[in-house]
Formats: structure tokens, C-alpha cells, sequence
């Protein structure tokens, strides 16, 4: 198997994580509709943490840290994006505004959901503020259903309309489908998803103080500072649960070491915790734990959605430093177009 893989130690690691994606999807969804509750439990557990590396799966295939071959890679990145269901979006429009992350350092996102909001009704408006206090990702599921009416609004994105009804075709007969299997099944699958779609959110919000531009198509950011590989790092933050937590960092596949993935983005997800442990103290100013940012998390929840910026970082030591880091939302790798 080592013909396929790009990197020779990440064979096995692969070949088991993927496994496990591939087969704990299944099982989970499998399990949902059981009529023992310790195994919906699982099945929740399966379903949820295989959507979130199946994501994650994604971005190591944007990357091409995965296989040798860009066609392998994006064969497998598309078979995540279905199970996912970002499958609206190409993979190669996500990986190409990806790496435009990467290269102009700065969140190119797809729609400014602050401007929509801010021309929204009051009614609107209020109502995803009041979503987002309950903790609901409202935001990220106007993210999601702009990937899917755009085609219908700009003449860019024309061609894509047959394309996207026939997904959601099919993935609206799935659900019904396991709605009729089993009514349980399906509002557990969904409660699983918002897990999912939490777990994302939380990675994304706090791993840059980038500035945001939206921008569709491939107009360039505007040239209004030196966007260096100083300021990439300086901008970047490695959210983590703690440098010596392998089994936690890895609910989300090693994401969060975020500062070494910068440095180096074809590293691959099994070398990232070794890699960060090389090119920084253990005392770094760029890692914020989780533990440290749940507070974030909750306090700005709903002033973030309408933030103009991503807020500051106080400097280590500072009692409650990421309490200003307010954090980015509508960033996602898995709504660009």
C-alpha cells in the first residue's frame, strides 16, 4: 500500500482512521434505530465524531497529504464530502478556496453572512441572534443553504444547478428513508450532525485574527498590508486541549495544532503533535487550550455573529487571555463555492 500513500509512516494511521470513518458511519447510523439506548448512544458517538473527521479527512485531501496521486486524493475527498453532505460544493472549489487562505493569508470566505444579516429584516436578524444564544449554528446553516440557492441566484454558478438538485434528491430520499426506518434514527442523526457542526465551528472560531473578505470569485484581497509569514504566524492560533492530550487533539484529527499546519500544510495530520513539539516552546504564545477558550466560546456567542473583527489575544499570563479573542464564525472549509 505504500504505492498509494505519500508519506511511508502514514499508511497505517490512515488505513485506520479511514476505516474507521468509513465503517463507524455506517455502524453509527445502523445503531440510531436500535431499541436498546446504550447502543443509540454509541451509534450518536459513531455518527458524530465520523462526520467530524470525515471533515477533517477533507482537508488533509485539499492538501494532498493523504495520497500520492491529486486524483486519489480528490476521489476520496468527494466520498467524505458525501457523507458530511458538503457534496453541494465541489471539492475543487473547496480546495481551491482553501488554499487561497493559505496563499493570501487571509478568510476568503464565500458570503458575507454579517452584511446579510445586517440588511435582514429585524425579524431575521433577531431570530438567528436568539438561535445562536441557544447555541443552535444558525449561521452555519445559512452558510450551508447559500451553497445550495446560489446556483439559482448567480449566473456564475449556472451550471451547477442540475448537479445540485440531483444531490439534494438524493440526500433528502435518504433521510426520508431513515425517517421511515425509524423517526428515532433520524432526529438522533441530526442531533448528531449539530455535534458535528459545533465541534467544526469551535476549531474554526479560534485559530486565526485573520481579516475576512468576501470575495466569489477570484478577485484578489485588496494590498492594504505585508502579509508575511511573521503575520501568518502571528495571526494564528493553535487550539488545543493540551500538548500531551493524544486522544482528545485527535477528535479532530490533529486540527488544532494549527500553527504547525501553517508552517508546514502538507504535513499530515499523525505528524502534527511531533511537528508543533519541534518548532515551538511548550510555553507558546500562540497556543490557547480549549479549556481557555470555552469561555470565549460562550460569552461572545452572539456578539461574534455580528463582529467586525476577530477581537485580540491578551499576552501569556494574563488571567482569562482569550476572553476578547470574540473569534471568527461563517468560516468553514466545507461551504465555499
Amino acid at each position: 500500500m505504500k504505492q498509494f500513500f505519500r508519506y511511508p509512516d502514514g499508511v497505517w494511521p490512515n488505513v485506520a482512521a479511514l476505516s474507521i470513518t468509513l465503517l463507524g458511519y455506517g455502524a453509527g447510523v445502523a445503531l440510531l434505530g436500535a431499541s436498546n439506548w446504550a447502543l443509540n448512544a454509541l451509534g450518536f458517538l459513531l455518527v458524530a465524531q465520523t462526520l467530524i473527521w470525515s471533515a477533517y479527512f477533507i482537508h488533509e485531501f485539499a492538501h494532498q497529504a493523504i495520497f500520492k496521486t491529486a486524483a486519489a486524493n480528490q476521489r476520496w475527498g468527494t466520498l467524505m464530502s458525501w457523507i458530511n453532505g458538503s457534496c453541494y460544493a465541489t471539492f475543487s472549489d473547496m480546495r481551491r478556496k482553501h488554499m487561497r487562505h493559505h496563499v493570501e493569508r487571509a478568510d476568503v470566505i464565500t458570503f458575507d453572512v454579517h452584511g446579510f444579516l445586517l440588511r435582514a429584516p429585524a425579524w431575521a436578524r433577531h431570530t438567528v441572534l436568539a438561535l445562536e444564544w441557544a447555541y443552535f449554528p444558525a449561521v452555519e446553516f445559512l452558510m450551508r443553504a447559500f451553497v445550495l440557492v446560489l446556483p439559482f441566484r448567480d449566473a456564475r454558478k449556472r451550471a451547477a444547478r442540475g448537479r445540485v438538485l440531483a444531490i439534494a434528491a438524493v440526500r433528502l430520499t435518504l433521510l426520508a428513508a431513515l425517517g421511515w426506518w425509524s423517526v428515532k434514527a433520524l432526529l438522533l442523526y441530526f442531533a448528531a450532525y449539530l455535534v458535528f457542526v459545533t465541534v467544526l465551528r469551535f476549531a474554526d472560531c479560534f485559530q486565526h485574527t485573520y481579516d475576512a473578505y468576501p470575495i466569489l470569485d477570484e478577485t484578489p484581497i485588496p494590498a492594504d498590508k505585508v502579509r508575511d509569514r511573521a503575520y501568518e504566524q502571528a495571526n494564528t492560533y493553535s487550539d488545543i486541549v493540551s500538548l500531551d492530550s493524544t486522544w482528545l487533539n485527535l477528535v479532530w484529527l490533529n486540527f488544532g495544532f494549527h500553527n504547525a499546519h501553517h508552517e508546514r500544510p502538507t504535513a499530515p495530520w499523525h505528524r502534527l503533535p511531533a511537528f508543533h513539539r519541534e518548532l515551538y516552546p511548550v510555553q507558546h504564545a500562540q497556543v490557547i487550550t480549549v479549556r481557555e477558550l470555552l469561555r470565549s466560546f460562550h460569552t461572545n456567542r452572539v456578539k461574534r455573529v455580528l463582529s467586525s473583527d476577530y477581537g485580540a489575544v491578551q499576552p501569556l499570563g494574563v488571567n482569562g487571555r482569550a476572553d476578547g479573542f470574540v473569534g471568527a464564525v461563517g468560516v468553514s472549509f466545507l461551504t465555499a463555492v
